[in-house]
């Protein structure tokens, strides 16, 4: 097991090197590998175990019975997902987790990381500390995507959307984790539709793009 990634992440977050060969004894965590489009877990299903992504990443996506296909949450290497299903034991999974590109994903049972063994090692309080915060991080990351889909017009969708990657890039250059489709299942919208949109956006000096870079200009213009 990687221990020098582990260590990176907020869910090891203050766990000393000396007690992972000890935490691994305890929790006993497998690694698993997914290709681009691959399903971990499926609507339905129920979870026993958590993932931490190690590399590569991961899209919750909700799939109507009529088609239609909405991406809720995009999550990359170092968050975690299923822990909320895994907690609530008999409860399905709403939605599809899905590989949004070929990745790596370290699982780890639940209650392995919960309960405290016979050995009483130390580093339980602090896992479960940890593990309390990521979940709070990542359902605020959701907060987010009701914000950025909570207006009708489609511009305003983008431009929330891409204003909150200039802030968390600290840039106002930056990637996306999507495609153009992936971005319009997050959002929410028709991707001809975007497309457009992004083309009406470029045209008025508001940003310029190449796949998935995006650099923003003034967003003040072009409303």
């Amino acid at each position: 097991m990687d221990t020098d990634f582990l260590m990176t992440t907020k869910l090891f977050e203050n766990i000393k090197a000396d007690d992972f060969l000890k935490l691994f004894s305890c929790i006993r965590p497998r690694q698993e590998s997914f290709t681009k489009g691959q399903l971990i877990y499926c609507a339905g299903s129920q979870v026993e175990e958590i993932g931490l992504i190690k590399s590569g990443g991961v899209n919750i996506v909700f799939n109507s019975y009529w088609g239609s296909r909405q991406i809720f949450a995009h999550l990359g290497p170092g968050q975690v997902f299923g822990e909320n299903y895994a907690a609530l034991n008999n409860m399905s999974l709403a939605a599809d987790i899905e590989a949004s590109e070929d990745s790596q994903v370290i699982f780890f049972r639940l209650q392995s990381l919960l309960t405290s063994c016979s050995r009483s090692c130390v580093f339980h309080q602090q896992l479960i500390f940890n593990l309390f915060k990521t979940s709070a991080q990542k359902n605020l990351q959701l907060t987010r995507r009701m914000i950025h889909t909570s207006s009708k017009s489609l511009r305003d969708r983008l431009t929330s959307y891409l204003s909150e990657q200039a802030k968390i890039n600290n840039s106002p250059k930056f990637s996306i984790p999507f495609n153009r489709q992936g971005l319009a299942d997050y959002l929410g919208v028709d991707r001809s539709a975007m497309s457009n949109q992004l083309s009406k956006m470029k045209k008025d000096g508001l940003i310029d793009y190449k796949k998935n870079h995006f650099v923003l200009k003034d967003l003040e213009e072009g409303y």
